[in-house]
């Protein structure tokens, strides 16, 4: 059977192939139901959670920010935001376009889930750190800690100003995920 003009995706009623049946819906509404009743299951985005997370888009880093922070007893306490540089995409100037995205957002997540700090966790071997502040900047390991204890200084520093009530924790990972905290 043609299908219909007005359904441009596979339904039950055009008979198309791969639409949604009587039994594969009701199939699906049961599973929904069947989480739904899923004891500590949230289906709210809002809550109280511990913190927001700020890390890097570098692809080496998400698994072991997500190992450090399950380190810390903290799975599925925190909301993340994920930037070039991480603190570097939120303050230095080459990224200026970028701050006000991470601050609407550190708003939203404060409003949505009560979070009382902020972790940023920069990493070693950092791409955007080297657009931003240039090669100089990162050409050995105690300049590229001290560009970046600059930038999580400058990071600590807005927040403080912006989101006074908020802690903020910030450190540098290292390539095996060990992470370097600095006041």
């Amino acid at each position: 059977m043609p299908q219909s003009p007005t359904h441009r995706f596979g339904c039950a009623c055009c008979g198309v192939a791969g639409g949604l049946d009587r039994r594969r819906f009701l199939q699906a509404a049961a599973s929904v139901g069947l989480v739904a009743a899923l004891p500590g299951f949230a289906w709210s985005a809002e809550g109280n959670y511990e913190a927001m997370v700020l890390s890097c888009i570098d692809p080496r880093f998400p698994e072991p920010t997500l190992n450090y922070m399950k380190g810390r007893g903290m799975l599925g306490k925190y909301s993340q935001f994920v930037i070039a540089g991480a603190a570097i995409g939120v303050v230095a100037p080459a990224f200026k376009d970028w701050h006000q995205a991470f601050w609407d957002n550190l708003g939203a997540s404060i409003q949505l889930h009560n979070i009382s700090k902020v972790i940023a966790i920069d990493h070693r071997d950092c791409g955007a750190a080297k657009i931003a502040y240039g090669e100089p900047k990162v050409a050995n390991r105690e300049i590229e800690t001290e560009t970046h204890k600059a930038a999580l200084l400058e990071f600590r520093k807005q927040v403080a100003v912006r989101q006074p009530k908020l802690t903020v924790e910030t450190g540098l990972m290292a390539l095996d995920g060990t992470v370097e905290m600095f006041a």
